[in-house]
């Protein structure tokens, strides 16, 4: 399998020669289309004007007279009428021409040679040292008809032109690609690191440094996937710590079922303590089922939005009820409830939205004092809808509000593990199914004034 590095290398490449050959087809368009007719004009006017100039003078002689036109670099050959032809200056290679053009330029018409050889579509065809590929122009000396053949000698103009144009372009090839190879390692450097990084993560090592001083694309994703490789460390932190959270959660009642369990089966007791002992193990049965029940709730909320089955329900009745479900518990602290619910109509999971007024109420009513009071408010303005459970409980402290959605955290620092009155899940529940509904959850508090949890549920 080819490496990226080698890829990139043999791309540039292609693509250095693909350009090459379609700057090179675009060329010969342009010969083809323009350069080649005003070429050819040009010659005939070189060799028109060669033949007046003689004509001019007639007195001079015309092989030398030839001759030194050849020596600027011109190809010519003179043929008379017999046939018989006479070469000035560097030979042809081909000497082949169609029998009826000399007669024809020694009648007096010219022979526009560029044009009309056939030496194919390329540009390269200009440089073909053929007699064919040449101008013809009558030429009167001596009482004799002549034809005067006529081209640039290329290799004696540019020859050394061509030679440099040549090492021009082969250096530039070469010494571009020994660029290419070198500096192709600086891209591929930090992929290489980043490839390494991934195989770390894999392997479970989250500790990832990359150091790619870059403000480019890799260094973006080198960014990037540091910040992710922190974030994934977060996460498995998190994970574990809510694997050793669980096990906490679960051994304790198991603990205390196991413990009371034992002393029912080999203590000597009344009535009224085997009756104590056997509340509390029911008790701890209940709050293991509980905890059982809440963990497989994350569970299924963390599949995603799948699970939400969406309905139009009357909202405020269903607050209500859950007041009316928990009146025993608010009742038996003395708590007032102020209640400002309008009718308000709204489509989305009536269950899980059912679990976040119960969970809500339950810890506003758990954390107020006595005689205290629980306030829920409801407003509609069309596009979304507000939800307010307020209480004048303990509150939380302001370094704690952050956490006070995550999994088993609790915000109370009177209380800790041994306190059997909650499990901590219930806000990350909470936050999970309001997640799914597209909506928000905020939370204000004081220390000694209360908490004020507030939900906003878009209608779209």
């Amino acid at each position: 399998m080819k490496t990226l590095y080698v890829r990139i290398v043999l791309m540039t490449i292609l693509i250095v020669l693909g350009s090459g050959v379609l700057s090179f087809l675009l060329c010969n368009f342009y010969y083809q289309g323009q350069l080649k007719q005003y070429n050819e004009q040009k010659l005939m006017g070189i060799a028109t004007d060669v033949v007046q100039k003689y004509e001019q003078f007639p007195a001079i002689d015309l092989h030398e007279y030839l001759t030194g036109v050849a020596d600027l670099n011109y190809q010519l050959y003179l043929v008379d009428a017999t046939g018989t032809g006479t070469m000035f200056g560097a030979p042809f290679k081909e000497m082949e021409l169609d029998p009826s053009i000399v007669p024809s330029v020694l009648a007096g018409k010219p022979y526009p040679g560029v044009m009309e050889s056939q030496h194919g579509p390329f540009i390269t065809g200009f440089f073909e040292n053929t007699l064919a590929n040449s101008i013809g122009v009558p030429l009167h000396a001596n009482g004799t008809n002549y034809a005067l053949f006529l081209r640039p000698n290329i290799e004696g103009m540019l020859g050394e032109v061509r030679i440099l144009l040549a090492m021009l372009l082969m250096l530039t090839f070469v010494i571009s690609l020994l660029f290419l190879v070198i500096f192709t390692r600086f891209i591929v450097s930090p992929i290489k690191r980043l490839t390494a990084a991934t195989q770390q993560i894999a392997e479970g090592e989250f500790d990832i440094d990359l150091e790619v001083a870059r403000g480019d694309e890799i260094g973006e994703l080198a960014k990037h996937f540091s910040k992710m490789a922190s974030e994934l460390k977060k996460l498995e932190e998190m994970r574990q710590e809510f694997v050793s959270n669980v096990s906490h959660e679960i051994q304790s009642p198991l603990t205390s079922i196991q413990g009371f369990s034992q002393a029912l089966r080999t203590e000597e007791m009344s009535l009224e303590e085997r009756d104590a002992h056997l509340a509390i193990i029911e008790e701890e049965s209940r709050r293991l089922s509980s905890l059982s029940q809440q963990l497989l709730t994350l569970s299924a909320l963390d599949k995603g939005g799948a699970l939400v089955r969406k309905s139009s329900f009357r909202l405020d009745e269903q607050i209500r009820e859950v007041v009316l479900m928990l009146e025993w518990q608010w009742r038996e602290k003395n708590l007032q409830l102020d209640l400002q619910l309008p009718k308000v109509t709204l489509d989305a999971d009536s269950n899980f939205l059912h679990l976040v007024w119960v969970n809500l109420l339950t810890n506003a009513i758990k954390f107020t004092p006595e005689g205290g009071t629980i306030a829920l408010q409801l407003e509609d303005d069309g596009f979304e809808v507000k939800a307010t459970v307020a209480d004048d409980g303990i509150g939380i402290a302001p370094h704690q509000l952050a956490r006070v959605f995550e999994r088993f955290y609790i915000a109370d620092p009177s209380r800790d593990r041994t306190d059997r009155s909650g499990s901590g899940l219930g806000l990350a529940i909470v936050k999970k199914i309001i997640s799914l509904h597209r909506g928000t959850i905020e939370v204000k508090s004081e220390l000694g004034v209360g908490t004020a949890f507030t939900i906003i549920l878009p209608r779209l």
